[in-house]
């Protein structure tokens, strides 16, 4: 019988996990990784993502302009397009390859089956980790840049300076929430490694007492 706190830690895991990579994948696909506004043009504000750069008006309207080459694309933006793929490729993967390990899918029962489960979680566990750190990489890095050319001395004052946007805040997010996710299946793994000697002992013991039963059964019909 399955133990209610790993079956809880499991699915939070499985559920944390799942949150994390639609935060991530919505951070991939935003425009809203740096915003800058001018006094110039109030009623305007302009938007910079991974794929585009977008124009906001104050009345509701919007207009990106997807880059137009590969090569001129600053260095900041080709390496978060590579870690932000790999990172939603790795967490997607985490997640089905974390599904047959959780104890609600019954496919096996024996003893090797148990701990082969608990190895596809902790496998699991170590995809969910990876896809956060290298989700966090990114989009520190930006922030990074940002930060030192928005304090940046050299530059006029009346030149406006690029800022946080949403993305940002969505990506750290994400990354941190995979990283509780893969937390939480570790955790998960040693609860059930906790019960299983229980488990075990409690199985021997009762096959014991069925033996032992068994020849007094057999005595007294001799």
């Amino acid at each position: 019988m399955s133990n209610p706190c790993t079956c809880a830690l499991e699915l939070l895991g499985m559920l944390v996990g799942a949150v994390a990579w639609f935060c991530s994948l919505s951070t991939t696909l935003m425009s809203q990784w740096m915003t800058l506004s001018t006094e110039l043009l109030a009623a305007e504000s302009y938007e910079k993502g991974l794929w585009e750069t977008c124009v906001v008006q104050d009345v509701g309207g919007m207009e990106c302009r997807p880059y137009d080459t590969l090569l001129g694309l600053p260095q900041d933006i080709k390496l978060a397009r590579i870690f932000m793929c790999i990172s939603d490729a790795i967490g997607l993967l985490g997640f089905f390859v974390t599904i047959p390990g959780i104890s609600q899918v019954k496919c096996c029962t024996s003893h090797e089956a148990r701990w082969a489960k608990r190895a596809t979680k902790i496998t699991g566990g170590v995809m969910y980790v990876l896809a956060g750190i290298l989700g966090l990489i990114p989009v520190s890095y930006v922030a990074h840049n940002t930060v030192l050319q928005y304090f940046d001395q050299k530059l006029p004052d009346v030149i406006p300076r690029w800022e946080f946007g949403d993305a940002l805040f969505i990506g750290w997010s994400a990354g941190f929430l995979h990283i509780v996710a893969g937390l939480l299946l570790f955790a998960s793994c040693l609860d059930s490694t906790r019960s299983e000697p229980r488990f075990l002992y409690n199985h021997r013991r009762h096959e014991l007492r069925t033996t032992d039963t068994s020849a007094k059964k057999h005595s007294e019909y001799v």
